[in-house]
Parts: C-alpha cells; structure tokens; sequence
C-alpha cells in the first residue's frame, strides 16, 4: 500500500522530533492532517516514464559521446508522455549541439529510487561504461526520512566506481521538497531543511570522490514558484516539459564543462565565484539554485579539501525534434 510522500514526512516529523507531550501531540495531528490533503492531491507514481535510450544528434561526424543517466524518477524522465520530452533526451541533445558529436544515451534510472538503490543502476551503467554520467537522487531519500550519512555514503561509492571507470560524473542535488505546492506549512518548512541538509552533503561527498555538482535548489528559482501549472507535470509533484527543460538548461553547462575543462585552481570571474572550502562551498551553493561545485587539487600548497563555486550562465535547451534520433535496443524495464 502506498504510504504518500507528504505522509512519510509528518509521520517522522512527528514521531521522530516532538515526543509525546500535548504540544507534540497537536503538532502530529496538524503535520498528518497536512499530509492526508497532500496525499490526496498528489497522485501515486505509478506510471512507466517513457524509454529515452539512443542515438542524438546522429547527423554529427565522429565517435559517438557514451551517456549515462542514473537515479530516481525524475533522472528517468516520470512526468512527460514523450522520449524527446525526458531529462536525458534533453541533456542528450543539449550536448550534441553543444559539442557537435552525436550522443548514446543510456538511461538507467528507475521511479522510486533512494541513494541506497544506486549500487544495481551503476553496474548496469558500467556494461558499456559512460564518458559522462548525470545522477539525479535524493528526493525519495527525504520522503522516506533515510539517514543522511548512508544516502551520501552510497552516493559517493556510485561516484566513485564511475570516476574510477574513466566517467565524468554531474550529480544534481537533493531539489528542496518544500517548493511542491501541495504541501503546506509547517510540513514544507520541514521537507525544505531536511532537502538543503541533503543537498550540502550531497555536494560534499561527490565533489571529495571526483564530481561536480549542480545545486537544483528549489527546483530552479522563482519559474517554479511562479507557474507552478506550467512548470510540474499533472501531479504537482514531478516537472513538467517545461520544468525538465529548465532543469536541464541548469545541468547543461556543468555537463558541457566537465567534458571540456581540466579541473584545476583559477581565478574567479565574477565576486560570487572562486575556491572555497567544501564545506563552505556546499553551503553556499544549497542557497542559490543552478551552482556548481567542482574539485580543485590544492590551492596554494594549503591543506584540506578545497572547491570551485560558479553559476554558469544557463543556456537554453530547446525541446528536442531530432529525426536521427534511433532507439538502442531495449534490455528490459529500468
């Protein structure tokens, strides 16, 4: 049976941080009434997302770029009725585009998924190991109040048996719960601290095992907040084609970037940008959607684990009307 996102959050809420008193007990009941309207309007996931593997922008001369989406049912792409509509559809055009190369897209992610599910979609990943993997996860680990310190420690191990298979890897961070419209305060004021505590840790263990991250925030900045009809799909809880487009316009640059540019220390563009510790870093980008965060081997001889802070100018990503795009053989559901 099917507990609700909403009502996963206020059952732990309550039960996990308000004891028993009076005041904790009035508390539990409004958290569960929030949760009981949230459930109602916010559908089960209960649908197939649309296969997007395959071949992009086959019209391009070369070798083509080995693609990998990894994670929960937003990296699947749940939400739209369309391939050419998904998250990797997206980002795989964006990048033939931008790289002028066609793509091989390989979509593994799975609706659903926590950070402790990774481990099955990265050695199916690894069949045919990727030059560039995108992972997007940590939703489900909050509505489902997994510990922090586990959800990041397999993140980091995904991380890492990617990087260590030759892979540049993206990962965009935990989105903040507390922007989805049916859940109300103080049950959204809960799921948006849990998300940011999620999100820096996240960007902490990923950049110290060799990726970069993109601070999704709370899901892009004010579009969301202001078009929430346009911006999420019919569940009011995954994106819509409009929202996967701007999510990929965030990821885009990085995924462009971490393709084409060594890591290395430089000097900040702008008095927003430059080396941080990761920590420091991490926190920063939590407040501020579409930053990235990149390693940096060292900065002046000085100790400690040290980051690269930047928010790319977003480049539109366009929907996709490829008519090479051609479907890679199905190995079964993902």
């Amino acid at each position: 049976m099917r507990l609700g996102v909403a009502r996963r959050v206020a059952l732990t809420a309550a039960y996990g941080g308000l004891g028993v008193t009076a005041a904790g007990a009035l508390a539990t009941g409004v958290l569960i009434g929030q949760a009981m309207i949230a459930r109602r309007i916010i559908p089960p996931a209960d649908k197939i997302p649309p296969r997007c593997d395959g071949l992009y922008g086959g019209f391009h001369d070369g070798e083509p770029l080995r693609m990998a989406i990894v994670g929960d049912s937003s990296a699947a792409g749940y939400g739209v009725e369309s391939p050419r509509h998904t998250l990797g559809a997206l980002l795989a055009t964006g990048l033939s585009e931008q790289l002028h190369r066609p793509v091989e897209l390989h979509c593994v992610a799975i609706v659903g998924s926590e950070s402790r599910h990774l481990e099955p979609q990265i050695d199916r990943a690894l069949e045919r190991p990727p030059q560039l993997a995108v992972i997007l996860i940590g939703a489900n680990d909050v509505t489902h109040r997994q510990g922090v310190p586990a959800a990041v420690r397999a993140l980091a191990t995904a991380v890492r048996r990617l990087r260590e298979a030759g892979a540049e890897v993206v990962v965009g961070t935990c989105p903040d719960l507390g922007s989805v419209q049916p859940i109300q305060p103080p049950l959204r004021w809960l799921a948006r601290r849990w998300s940011r505590q999620l999100a820096a840790a996240q960007t902490v263990a990923v950049v110290a095992s060799g990726g970069r991250t993109v601070s999704l925030g709370d899901l892009l900045g004010p579009a969301f907040a202001a078009e929430p009809d346009r911006m999420f799909s019919s569940d009011r809880f995954h994106p819509s084609i409009d929202g996967y487009i701007a999510a990929s316009a965030a990821l885009l640059p990085t995924a462009v970037a971490a393709l084409t540019e060594p890591v290395m220390p430089s000097a900040p563009a702008h008095a927003d940008e430059g080396v941080r510790t990761l920590p420091q870093a991490a926190a920063d980008a939590v407040s501020r959607s579409g930053t990235e965060v990149s390693p940096v081997p060292g900065v002046g001889g000085r100790r400690g684990r040290w980051a690269q802070l930047r928010h790319r100018a977003w480049r539109y990503v366009g929907r996709p009307a490829d008519p090479t795009h051609v479907p890679l053989p199905q190995e079964g559901g993902s």
